[in-house]
């Protein structure tokens, strides 16, 4: 598959499952740790194995092979989206005085090189030299099924030292830097960061011993660029980025824009470790740097609330939610529960009915849900209280289990339903054992109900849904909501959700429009107006309203048809409840864009004052 190609003008028609990934479900998997689908390609220093798979700072024989051979299993699971831990060349080496070899894939030698360790073919491992390779295959196979793959981007540093030796990279093969030996300043020399709180040193100095690239090296932008977007052009879908606060925000804003120019509808998301919408600098990266971010916010406080049991409960949820509205696009940041570079959920509450209640928050809050690999199979470990490497076990089962089918449940909802795609978080009742929010967008709704602790009554107000009766999307338990009010006796640990899906927007163009920084007030409207016809052609009565996402974003489908493959000029306008009158339009000239010929654009905007 090769890069999109663009017409004069720079535009590329795509379809919607193409520009969104809000409708996607991540799998992310450690690939040492997944499944050996050919237990031959065990190569290299045999040092660096260990195929009882005791030492957990060894190769265990997780493969490529291994997770195509699991895709049926992947796709029951309801994942649309596979992460892989990164697949680059890695060094052939113990790293010093600790005897650990790069597992996990953030050791790089060679970008433009696939791990020999994950192929059947060592002789496939040159991105440039060869065709049709196992990656290929996996590739083609993922996208038969309507499935995703994201690549894992390190761009701040290769590999610590090690017998191989230290920071040595090579280009297909060719080296054209050493750690050693940094004639062309490829990297930074300032040694190991000792004050965690001081940003250059952060930037600039060695994180774990690991060779720290130099950015303001134009070879190595150039070299680390041209090597992803070979990736790109092989059909990678996605970018995950690592380690995305250890770089200035210039670098990160030159590498997105060359990746979104060579390859639109790449998306794009980044590791701000420990990212919190009260910290400032992350939030600067967050809505600045081009990419989305990994939601270390709400992780933390979904741990705190269902993991930890913390005395607060839900309110931490919340909490974080009331939040959004800093973020450019929350809706599109990345969320989860647990990762590789901490413990496992369960190794801090083993009791699988708060995973559970867990999994179903993280499937139906806001967010491009993301689930670590074996979580559906209550996979973790106490080992060393589940941190690095023990929080990285091997697959061992693959049965039907209740977490599978809440994750398939949801993963399934959400692909039909808009409300979980594009919807706003509402909360109905938020106490500390106790939480109702319901996702919106148009006529979908998702009602969710969670509960941490015992048996009790409850009586939701509001809950914007049509009198009736409903079934629970997990239990099948009917619900009758009358008056507006939803009564009903919770049991112990229950997590429910009943769902209208409502009609699709389907159109042979259409344009995802989204605008942060509105300030509105309650009852208050947003609308897009334009020149063309779809816009009311700059009249207020006939513009395009959008819908509230949070207390600073709107979001919504436009259709285009008369104005189609043209050039449009368009602004955003607030308007009062009920009336067009006294409407506060952007103070700028209109914006400029060119309407997809057909299949779907992605427009974000920010409001200007």
């Amino acid at each position: 598959m090769n890069a999109p190609d663009l017409d004069p003008a720079g535009f590329k028609s795509f379809s919607p499952a193409d520009i969104e990934f809000r409708r996607e479900v991540i799998y992310f998997i450690v690939l040492d740790r997944f499944h050996d689908g050919n237990p031959d390609n065990l190569a290299g220093d045999s040092k660096l194995n260990d195929p009882t798979q005791e030492d957990w700072d060894k190769y265990w024989g997780g493969d490529l092979q291994g997770v195509l051979d699991k895709l049926d299993y992947l796709q029951e699971t309801g994942v649309t989206a596979i992460w892989l831990t990164p697949l680059f060349e890695q060094v052939e080496g113990l790293e010093d005085d600790k005897c650990r070899a790069p597992i996990h894939g953030y050791w790089t030698r060679d970008f433009k090189r696939i791990n020999a360790r994950w192929l059947n073919d060592p002789g496939e491992a040159s991105l440039f030299q060869c065709k049709d390779t196992l990656f290929d295959r996996l590739l083609a196979e993922l996208h038969r099924r309507g499935m995703k793959f994201v690549l894992d981007v390190v761009c701040n540093h290769s590999s610590p030292a090690t017998s191989d030796g230290k920071g040595k990279l090579y280009d297909d093969g060719k080296l054209v830097a050493d750690h050693g030996n940094d004639v062309d300043h490829w990297y930074h020399h300032y040694g190991k960061v000792t004050d965690w709180e001081d940003e250059w040193q952060i930037q600039n100095q060695d994180v774990g011993g690991l060779a720290t690239f130099n950015e303001n090296n134009i070879r190595f932008r150039r070299y680390i660029k041209e090597s992803i977007k070979l990736w790109l052009s092989r059909g990678v879908d996605a970018l995950r980025v690592d380690t995305v606060k250890h770089m200035p925000l210039w670098f990160w804003q030159e590498f997105t824009t060359d990746m979104h120019t060579f390859k639109p509808e790449t998306f794009v998301f980044g590791e701000w470790i420990n990212s919190h919408p009260d910290n400032e600098r992350s939030m600067e990266y967050a809505n600045e740097d081009g990419m989305n971010i990994l939601d270390f916010g709400l992780c933390q406080a979904i741990r705190d609330c269902l993991a930890k049991r913390k005395e607060e409960g839900f309110h931490l949820v919340q909490e974080i939610l009331d939040k959004d509205g800093r973020y450019r696009s929350a809706s599109e940041m990345v969320t989860f529960i647990e990762n590789h570079d901490m413990p496992r959920f369960q190794t801090l509450n083993a009791d699988q009915e708060y995973l559970h209640l867990a999994l179903v928050l993280l499937l139906t809050v806001r967010g491009i849900p993301c689930v670590y690999y074996g979580c559906e199979q209550y996979l973790y470990s106490n080992l060393g209280g589940g941190e690095d490497p023990y929080n990285r076990p091997m697959m061992k089962d693959w049965g039907q289990t209740q977490a599978r089918h809440i994750i398939a449940t949801l993963s399934h909802e959400r692909r039909c339903n808009p409300a979980l795609q594009w919807g706003g978080v509402w909360p109905k009742l938020v106490e500390k054992d106790v939480y109702v929010f319901l996702r919106r967008y148009r006529d979908s709704r998702c009602l969710v109900i969670l509960n941490r602790g015992g048996s009790r009554d409850i009586t939701v107000k509001d809950v914007e849904l049509p009198d009736g009766h409903y079934e629970c999307l997990l239990t099948g338990r009917k619900m009758e909501i009358a008056n507006g009010m939803l009564s009903l006796r919770l049991c112990g640990m229950d997590a429910l959700a009943i769902a209208l899906r409502g009609e699709t927007c389907k159109a042979h163009t259409i344009v995802h429009v989204q605008v942060h920084g509105i300030p509105t007030r309650p009852g208050e409207r947003v609308a897009v107006v334009g020149d063309c016809p779809e816009l009311g052609e700059w009249d207020l009565e006939h513009m395009q309203y959008l819908e509230c996402i949070n207390d600073q974003t709107w979001f919504g489908e436009v259709v285009f048809e008369e104005s189609a493959g043209k050039p449009i000029a368009y602004k955003y306008v607030v308007l009062k409840p009920e009336t067009v009158d006294a409407a506060r339009r952007e103070n700028r000239t209109p914006r400029r864009r060119k309407v997809p010929e057909d299949g779907a654009g992605k427009w974000r905007d920010r409001w200007q004052r």
